[in-house]
């Protein structure tokens, strides 16, 4: 026992539910830095683990507060650490706690609290043995993504197969190291899994950009991911659902909106079905990815909306009903910003859909295992819904696979809140309805998403809901607090509390992928995204002077960054 009584700090003073009060006897009953095990520990540190220790029982908790309180306290601590006072104090510290499980005789931890300490029970300082103990669950799998802030050789270790199945979501407001940490994940997953299938969105060219002489830079080596410029890879029009096409034509406020889209139902069963009376025994349906003309879709359009009978003396049904409709389509039809959805020059027919699948998931020779897709120049209008078409793809192409246990994929989803909107009945309805078929299904087909957002209350709480593991950086606003609060398990919200103070690069972990949650420090990525903030200072101060105006006016017009 002599060597365990080093290890106390307080007692238990109060027990309530799923929280405990703890009152320290070091540093006369305060917060020290003590030497412990070789190295300076903060007594108290938010995020840190101790030990409740009462006969035989151990309970593994966590700090989610401390506080110092400017009144006396007699604490009896026969074997307390060096440096405390059994007399009474001008001030006592306590400290916040939350039971996360308990270790058995052999040091194995399981998570949640069976034999629940009472008032009186010792807390100690977690020891190198019992620390690694927690983690050891996951280390032979060896994806290791960081390590604890206070004991840097601690390495954290998740489960990859429970982190990427059961969904993820990765939260943190601008600036807090999100795209940091999912480069560092995602370089880690393909050099612990080499088979692995990840598509990702990258709205911003923040994981593979150009330089200023136009050199590519990634965050990735060569030899993992294949970069696709999402007008190239040319996902047509004629792959879009009946829901997706009413949000990327139909004005949903319009009056005649309900007009519209009832015969836009009708038209294009017809011309998905007249396009491809060849393909024998096959059912096309308004949803098949099969081709159609799109300019027979807008001159039905056109004629309904110009029909009149009796020699032009009665107009017909729909005359008048369909101008907002083809102001909008032909606008978009003569901007070039949407030739890649709506003048493709590879995807001209049913029978390169084959092609389009296998170029997304990798199997393209020679074969990535990452396929990052460049929306940065994509109009952000139609991003959702390109955006949904890409995961709609992905779903549908393990749906029809009868290897998709054997081959499952990951669909990462940067600035997610752009597209995955939180409000029904917004202009990208059809597109949030796809994606929250992947949250809702995807993991019986091996279909994993990640989200990554700076405004978690903006997001779809359908898709929230269904992530079993959530991944927080630093996040101080109020109302995302309270939104995250809402969402992950009532054991584990009061950890919530502890995002507004994590450093950059910092993350609270949380969910099935970890024994317990996990406040961590992600390992830096190599190479890094083209993500860190711009130095305002040092290019006013030497910075160039002069600029390539005729360029960028070309890049404009050209729309090529």
């Amino acid at each position: 026992m002599g060597a365990v009584a080093t290890l106390l700090i307080g007692r238990i003073v109060e027990v309530g539910d799923n929280r405990m009060t703890a009152a320290l006897s070091v540093g006369g009953g305060g917060f020290p830095i003590i030497e412990f095990e070789g190295r300076p520990v903060a007594v108290g540190q938010v995020g840190a683990y101790v030990v409740i220790r009462q006969g035989s029982t151990r309970v593994v908790a966590m700090i989610l507060g401390a506080k110092l309180e400017a009144r006396p306290l007699a604490l009896s601590a026969p074997n307390q650490v060096s440096g405390g006072s059994s007399q009474q104090s001008a001030q006592r510290g306590t400290i916040e706690l939350m039971p996360l499980g308990e270790l058995d005789k052999n040091t194995v931890f399981q998570r949640g609290v069976i034999h629940y300490p009472t008032p009186g029970a010792e807390v100690h300082l977690v020891r190198k043995d019992e620390l690694a103990a927690l983690f050891r669950r996951f280390r032979t799998k060896e994806y290791e993504l960081g390590c604890l802030p206070a004991m840097p050789n601690v390495s954290v270790f998740l489960d990859p197969s429970t982190l990427f199945a059961r969904h993820l979501a990765i939260l943190g407001q601008s600036g807090s190291g999100k795209s940091w940490g999912v480069a560092s994940m995602l370089q880690r997953a393909v050099a612990t899994m080499p088979n692995a299938h990840i598509i990702l969105l990258d709205m911003h060219g923040e994981y593979c950009w150009r330089d200023q002489h136009g050199k590519r830079h990634a965050a990735f080596h060569e030899d993992v991911y294949r970069y696709v410029d999402a007008r190239d890879l040319e996902i047509p029009y004629w792959l879009l659902t009946y829901a997706e096409l009413v949000d990327l034509l139909i004005d949903r406020a319009d009056d005649k909106a309900s007009t519209q889209m009832a015969f836009l139902r009708e038209v294009l069963l017809a011309l998905r079905q007249k396009a491809n009376e060849d393909m024998q025994g096959i059912d096309i349906s308004i949803d098949s990815p099969v081709y159609f003309p799109l300019g027979s879709l807008y001159q039905q359009f056109k004629e309904a909306n110009e029909q009149v009978t009796d020699f032009g003396k009665v107009k017909g049904a729909l005359y008048g009903q369909f101008d907002e409709f083809l102001i909008k389509m032909q606008a978009r039809f003569n901007d070039v910003r949407y030739d890649f959805l709506f003048k493709p020059k590879r995807r001209v027919s049913s029978a390169t859909l084959e092609d389009l699948l296998r170029d997304f998931v990798g199997l393209r020779s020679p074969r990535r295992q990452i396929t990052v897709i460049d929306f940065s120049a994509v109009p952000f209008d139609v991003r959702p819904t390109v955006s949904a078409q890409i995961g709609r793809l992905a779903f549908e192409f393990n749906y029809w696979n009868p290897q998709a246990r054997e081959f499952p994929i990951l669909l990462v989803c940067e600035e997610a809140h752009a597209y995955i909107p939180r409000d029904q009945g917004t202009q990208f309805e059809g597109t949030r309805r796809s994606m929250e078929r992947i949250a809702k299904e995807g993991r019986k087909y091996g279909v994993g998403l990640a989200v990554v957002s700076q405004r978690p209350h903006e997001l779809s709480e359908t898709v929230l809901a269904q992530c079993g593991n959530y991944i927080c950086l630093r996040v101080t606003n109020p109302d995302d607090q309270e939104y995250i609060r809402g969402l992950v398990p009532d054991a584990e919200s009061g950890l919530v509390n502890i995002l507004s103070s994590l450093g950059r690069g910092e993350a609270m972990a949380m969910g099935e992928a970890l024994p317990i949650p996990t406040r961590f420090r992600f390992f830096p990525p190599d190479p890094a995204p083209n993500s860190n903030d711009i130095d305002f200072y040092r290019h006013w101060r030497e910075g160039i002077q002069d600029l390539d105006v005729a360029a960028i006016v070309n890049a404009w017009w050209h729309q090529r960054r």
